[in-house]
């Protein structure tokens, strides 16, 4: 049998959660096949079973602390039908969307300005110890300072909409339990000409950048994929609520118009043994060739238009780009992620000048149901949240596909692709080389802490040692 090498690059650095890959070399140190692996496991889903519904929004945020108004408002929408709310009054609707789009542009400008832009601005092999956050501070401080300021805003949104930076509690099943008042609506709009400023100009930073370095994009953990997101019934992204659209590798639509409650019969899970991250892939297509990307990049190949001006201007540049078609290149997420920070702020400014936001009806109740789903578009991608309650108003059952794990195996081909074209045939691995596999699964900016959760029985072993050392006791549960 065949010798391989094994190299890990444990932990990941610069994202959110715990992860690790692995690259198999054969004997003539070519790369056999490399994966991402997920090493923290988070069991949500299972004791999540049994709370009170009206708890769930509250406590599956405790996901994450960078996204959890995704899963916070997920949440909420799934328990919406369960009391019954096919509709949020108006001000509950936007204040929603308010906390949503605070919480798309602190995520998003955190992960370009604080993880990416190292390896953008100084080199994927650049040195380790200048490769970082402060190595952006001493060289770039005016865009520093930029994006800390851009993300405390964002925040700012948050607290006022959600009732604290992180983990709020305003969403509720059926509505909100605050409006902003006229104090935080001021307090907000003290800053924002000057937030569409600096976002324009991250959206120019992002596209110069893929211009200038088109080869490099190209080549770069560059496939054909599919793409889903949640659309306006009219085409237009729309982060908080829609229908879903999926678009095939040539921009041909494999469905649209679909009603997110109905996903499962659009798409199914792939368990592998190797993570503790599921597969998504679209039912139709099969395993093998069903696989699809989610996030910035797929909202702006599924987006017919953008809804505020600057940042359709944007969206159109972008399409552009890539001759109209589906781009392909994972290094454009950046620049995708930047547009969709300059539609936030544009959404925001819109928001703040709208009187539903002080209104007082923020509450309904409708006929009681058994089920719920709550789809949103978190900064990472589609969230799915899916949950059912029995009569004694406790969850019986849940599962969450986030946006990590849809995007799990283009991860995983762009980790492969990466490896094969920069480790295979070298004699020496340096910590450069390693970084342009880091720098690939960054593109999709996972939060590795969100996605973890596993079908069926964990396996639990437990072991018992003396002061010495000594193995005293142990008991293994077979997790098959």
């Amino acid at each position: 049998m065949a010798k391989t090498r094994v190299i890990e690059i444990d932990p990941l650095t610069r994202v959110e959660g715990h992860g690790k890959v692995t690259v198999h070399l054969d004997d003539n140190n070519n790369v056999d096949e490399a994966r991402l692996h997920i090493v923290e496991f988070r069991g949500f889903e299972r004791f999540i079973l049994g709370r009170l519904y009206w708890e769930v929004p509250v406590i599956v945020q405790r996901l994450c602390g960078i996204c959890p108004v995704s899963h916070h408002l997920a949440a909420s929408k799934a328990m919406d039908n369960i009391v019954g709310v096919d509709r949020l009054t108006p001000t509950a609707e936007k204040m929603r969307r308010l906390m949503h789009y605070g919480q798309i542009m602190q995520s998003n400008v955190l992960h370009f300005f604080h993880l990416s832009s190292p390896d953008l601005l100084f080199g994927f092999d650049s040195n380790v110890d200048k490769r970082n956050i402060f190595g952006i501070i001493q060289a770039y401080p005016d865009l520093a300072v930029k994006g800390i300021k851009m993300r405390k805003f964002g925040q700012e949104v948050i607290r006022a909409t959600a009732g604290k930076k992180i983990h709020g509690t305003s969403a509720i099943p059926g509505g909100v339990n605050k409006n902003l008042s006229l104090a935080e609506r001021d307090h907000l709009l003290q800053e924002i000409e000057q937030m569409i400023e600096w976002a324009q100009e991250a959206v120019s930073i992002a596209e110069g950048y893929c211009v200038d370095h088109l080869p490099l994009l190209q080549q770069f953990a560059t496939f054909n994929s599919s793409h889903i997101s949640l659309v306006r019934e009219d085409g237009a992204m729309d982060l908080y609520h829609g229908v879903l659209r999926a678009i095939d590798a040539s921009g041909n639509v494999i469905f649209d118009q679909v009603d997110y409650r109905n996903f499962n019969d659009y798409l199914m899970e792939e368990v592998r043994s190797w993570s503790y991250m599921k597969f998504p892939f679209i039912k139709r297509r099969g395993n093998l060739d069903g696989w699809y990307r989610v996030g910035p990049l797929s909202r702006m190949n599924t987006a017919g238009f953008i809804d505020t001006p600057l940042a359709d201007e944007a969206h159109q540049a972008f399409r552009a780009f890539s001759g109209g078609r589906p781009n392909q290149m994972s290094l454009a997420y950046h620049w995708a992620r930047m547009i969709e920070v300059l539609h936030c702020v544009e959404k925001i400014r819109h928001l703040l000048h709208d009187p539903d936001l002080q209104g007082s009806e923020l509450l309904l109740r409708g006929q009681r149901r058994e089920e719920g789903i709550g789809v949103i578009e978190a900064p990472r991608g589609t969230l799915f949240h899916h949950y059912r309650v029995d009569e004694n108003d406790q969850v019986t059952f849940c599962n969450l596909i986030v946006s990590t794990t849809n995007n799990n195996e283009a991860m995983n081909r762009a980790v492969t692709q990466v490896a094969k074209a920069h480790l295979s045939g070298q004699k020496t691995i340096t910590e450069g080389m390693l970084n342009q596999i880091e720098v690939a699964v960054r593109a999709y900016d996972p939060c590795l802490s969100c996605a973890t959760h596993a079908l069926g029985q964990m396996p639990l072993d437990v072991a018992l040692y003396d002061a010495a050392g000594q193995l005293l006791d142990r008991r293994l549960k077979d997790g098959r």
